[in-house]
């Protein structure tokens, strides 16, 4: 059964196969450029959880097995993707009158970014030969003059790479990171909601003062950690003060049962669709098309029957919805077993008729859900409306 047939209809056999047994049911199970295993394989890393790519890089790196390095150079390309970076992957293998890069990965606020991956640093390799990459992916107009070359490489302890770059006259063009701290980033960048933790990401992986920036990404990881644990209360703490919420203090929900409260929603709601949903940050998800998208709040349950559940919508998740074709913001409410999917349409239309926080750093529309009778609704408070939410309703729980 060809991968992505057998994915679709078997999503936890193929999530408890191993990457090598993957590959196998890729096509005819063996990697070449330009053919359906390929195709597939890419797609399906496309679609799965960050976590388990995490896996299959350091299944790689830790077994030698036939195709390995090739699965890696996908999976770190999806790594970029994950990032946030529109990827070009590139050739498996050299070919005659073509450019040997892994991959490229480009963005709109960032000079591009040529990437190499490596297993191993164990055989040393041609800086001169990156170098040619990059000048022949130039004068195709493929990447810019003030392009970068980033090479990724499996083991951590590259300290002869390191004085190779530094002492070549490449030292301002190359950069050095190994896969797993490629893997913090992915797990940073998908802890946060800041836009701009997404843009020192990729201005971390730009020629600065350091070769290898390793520990600059160990400072930042432990950092997210942190800010992490605190952001859900400040949602809390906002919503118990605000005009559309209760105004008096409660528990606070502990941000690991949040997390999996969303989770459970997004899965739900991808079954619905039809389609798996990849988390781009801690509240937005999309489809690997990035055509659905769907930001996920969860609320607990406050001590007011008019009005016991409360939202905060953000411009950055406005911003990322509004740029999909078909896009959703899902409320999901603690102790429900049911959730919402709030079309954007209908936020669009509406945003001027709900309340807003602007702090200048910091704004938000305010939704409310309000109680009709069994049933909930959102205040649409500045027109006196209650939009019921009924007919958006759907389950969490497993189908039998």
């Amino acid at each position: 059964m060809p991968l992505l047939e057998f994915w679709k209809n078997n999503k936890d056999v193929v999530l408890n196969m191993g990457i090598e047994q993957v590959v196998a049911n890729a096509g005819d199970g063996n990697l070449r450029d330009g053919t359906e295993s390929s195709a597939e394989l890419r797609k399906f890393l496309a679609e799965v959880k960050s976590e388990r790519l995490f896996d299959y890089a350091r299944h790689c790196l830790e077994t030698s097995f036939n195709r390995g390095p090739l699965v890696l150079q996908d999976v770190v390309n999806e790594f970029g993707r994950r990032l946030g970076f529109d990827v070009e992957n590139g050739l498996y293998q050299g070919k005659r009158n073509a450019i040997g890069f892994d991959g490229i990965w480009r963005s709109d606020s960032e000079t591009d970014l040529i990437i190499e991956v490596k297993t191993t640093d164990t055989y040393s390799f041609s800086l001169d030969t990156l170098a040619q990459y990059k000048q022949q992916l130039v004068e195709q107009s493929k990447v810019s003059r003030t392009s970068s070359n980033l090479i990724v490489v499996g083991r951590e302890d590259t300290g002869a790479l390191e004085a190779q770059i530094r002492g070549s006259r490449y030292a301002w063009e190359m950069r050095l990171i190994s896969v797993e701290r490629i893997i913090k980033l992915v797990q940073v960048k998908e802890k946060s909601n800041d836009p701009a933790t997404l843009q020192q990401i990729r201005q971390l992986l730009q020629p600065f003062e350091y070769t290898k920036i390793d520990r600059i990404i160990d400072v930042i990881f432990t950092t997210a950690a942190d800010v992490e644990s605190q952001e859900d209360a400040i949602q809390q703490t906002e919503a118990e003060v605000e005009g559309d919420a209760p105004t008096y203090t409660q528990e606070r929900t502990a941000p690991e049962l949040l997390n999996a409260k969303r989770q459970q929603a997004i899965e739900a709601f991808g079954a619905l669709k039809k389609k798996e949903l990849v988390k781009y940050s801690r509240t937005l998800f999309w489809s690997a098309d990035k055509q659905l998208r769907v930001c996920c709040a969860v609320s607990k349950r406050y001590d007011n029957e008019y009005q016991p559940y409360w939202y905060a919508f953000h411009p950055q998740w406005d911003e990322f919805l509004a740029q999909g074709s078909e896009s959703y913001f899902v409320l999901s409410c603690m102790d429900r077993d049911e959730a919402y999917a709030v079309p954007y349409g209908w936020l669009k239309e509406n945003k001027q008729n709900l309340n807003m926080t602007d702090r200048g750093d910091r704004s938000y529309w305010h939704l409310a859900l309000t109680s009709v009778g069994d049933d909930l609704a959102i205040n649409v408070s500045k027109i006196g409306v209650k939009q019921p939410l009924k007919s958006l309703a759907f389950s969490l729980l497993p189908l039998n």
